[in-house]
């Protein structure tokens, strides 16, 4: 016997390891890279955001939308490589909180978590609005005079209970039919989209970049923000850390690509709309239906059903990343001692969140049940929600690149590239940020007073709870860790090596 494979057989005992993870119960390493990035893709829901935020942005900046897009998905980038940073070294299930509270402390980490709790929540609650406003859509189309708050709620419920059961059923069933769903949504609008541009023939590039004079900083940075809105989600493959398999490597891969083939889509998709809507001489921000209008305009009517159908089930596919990704930063929380115990328990046989699933999902879906019972137009329910949700991950986004160099230096890896776009993406974001609520404010939107509410509550919140209790709060931010049954001669503090 060779002196390794004494060692094999006989190792010696290492006992500086735990018999189970912080963040056990989940199902881990049962994930590839293909469902990783399936849950990104969800989140984000490309093809839902491809028809609709760009409608958004026109709203905001009608002479810059093409510009606005490229901004954000040049912004997004900066950020997703920031937030590579840390998903490159551990694996966990909170995101940006986790994140955010290793960098800079428990205080900002609650702020983080705050932020990105909303913005999960509210993108969910935006994906359950427009999954109902094209299902509706759609059912008047095939039973003309089906329309009207009590047929919409109907779709709410049944688009809840949906994601109630395939979030209940595990990580692999949910990112399996988001993939599917999103492939299918977004190979039928890209097609569309590609007749669309042969047949709208060759597009004056005056139509796509504005002129000196025709734009103000302010607008374009509005429509940025708003942009971003598209690409947000792009990072809740970090929420699949303890799922994946090769967690180090897969996440940030899918963070990457997600930015990447989203901002691809939504280019293609801003130029067809712009340019389709300029060769009509109409007006794409007064729009109800940019794309229905625009194959009904080309002679694809055909096509505009199957693309609502698309859009429709791709709003689905966020309200099922979103509220994936809400859930697991829940149950991150439940075991840190943040929130109740309850948020952090596990289902026994499916190895999901099930404790942080029965509490966000009636929040989710009352909410926008409640506001269609009280007669808000599906429209502006969703133009609160997104602005709601966009502020949140933008907070979240901010706190995470501030984080990012504080968290390197510690650990003696920072590099003056890595401080450079942290810094870079901060600062912009904040700009950005400041920008759209001083448009929005000025436009007589109520979301900015939501928004100021929302971070006042959360931000009492997060001072009662640090002054009540701060050194139980000090070690907030569990992460994966390896377990004594994975290493070689692992033998638990505890004296048994025992698996997770």
């Amino acid at each position: 016997m060779t002196a390794l494979e004494r060692a094999i057989a006989r190792p010696d005992p290492v006992r500086d390891f735990g018999s189970r993870s912080p963040l056990h119960g989940l199902d881990r390493r049962s994930v590839g890279f293909v469902d990783v990035l399936a849950q990104s893709v969800a989140a984000v829901a490309p093809a839902a955001a491809a028809t609709t935020v760009v409608l958004l942005v026109a709203g905001i900046s009608p002479s810059a939308t093409v510009l606005s897009i490229l901004l954000a998905g040049v912004l997004s980038f900066l950020v997703a490589r920031t937030i590579t940073q840390f998903a490159r070294r551990f694996a966990v299930a909170g995101s940006t909180y986790t994140y955010t509270a290793r960098g800079l402390g428990a205080g900002a980490g609650l702020a983080s978590g705050a932020a990105i709790l909303v913005g999960y929540g509210a993108i969910a609650m935006f994906a359950l609005f427009g999954g109902a406003y094209y299902l509706t859509f759609l059912l008047g189309e095939i039973f003309p005079g089906t329309s009207g708050p009590v047929v919409t709620a109907f779709v709410l419920l049944a688009e809840a209970g949906f994601v109630a059961l395939v979030l209940v059923r595990g990580i692999r069933v949910s990112s399996r039919i988001a993939l599917v769903v999103e492939v299918i949504s977004v190979t039928l609008i890209v097609v569309m989209l590609i007749i669309l541009l042969v047949q709208i023939g060759p597009i004056d590039p005056a139509v796509l970049v504005p002129a000196v004079g025709e734009w103000s900083p302010a607008a374009i940075a509005a429509g940025s923000v708003i942009a971003l809105t598209a690409f947000v989600g792009f990072e809740s493959s970090a929420t699949l850390g303890v799922e994946a398999r090769s967690p180090l490597r897969t996440v940030p891969r899918a963070i990457v690509w997600t930015v990447i083939l989203s901002g691809g889509l939504y280019l293609v998709a801003s130029v067809a709309q712009v340019a389709g809507f300029a060769a009509m001489g109409e007006n794409l921000a007064e729009s109800a239906s940019p794309i229905n209008e625009l194959a009904a305009a080309y002679g694809m009517g055909g096509w505009a059903i199957l693309a609502d159908a698309g859009i429709a089930a791709s709003f689905l596919a966020c309200a099922i990343g979103s509220t994936t990704a809400l859930t697991r930063v829940l149950f991150t929380m439940g075991r840190d001692g943040v929130l109740p115990r309850v948020a952090g328990r596990t289902h026994r046989r499916f190895g999901t969140p099930i404790g942080a699933i029965w509490l966000s999902l009636p929040v989710i879906t009352i909410a926008p049940l409640l506001l269609t019972v009280a007669g808000i137009e599906i429209r502006d329910a969703m133009h609160v929600t997104i602005a709601l949700g966009g502020v949140g991950y933008i907070v979240a986004y901010i706190l995470v690149c501030v984080s990012a160099p504080v968290f390197l230096r510690r650990i003696g890896e920072l590099t003056l590239s890595a401080a450079v776009v942290a810094g870079v993406s901060a600062i912009a974001l904040t700009g950005a940020l400041i920008a759209f609520l001083v448009v929005d404010a000025a436009s007589g939107s109520l979301a900015i007073w939501i928004v100021l509410f929302v971070a006042l509550v959360a931000g009492v919140i997060i001072t009662m709870r640090i002054r009540d209790d701060r050194r139980s709060l000090d070690g907030i931010g569990a992460y994966d860790e390896p377990v004594a049954s994975q290493v070689l001669g692992g033998v638990a503090r505890d004296g048994r090596a025992t698996d997770d």
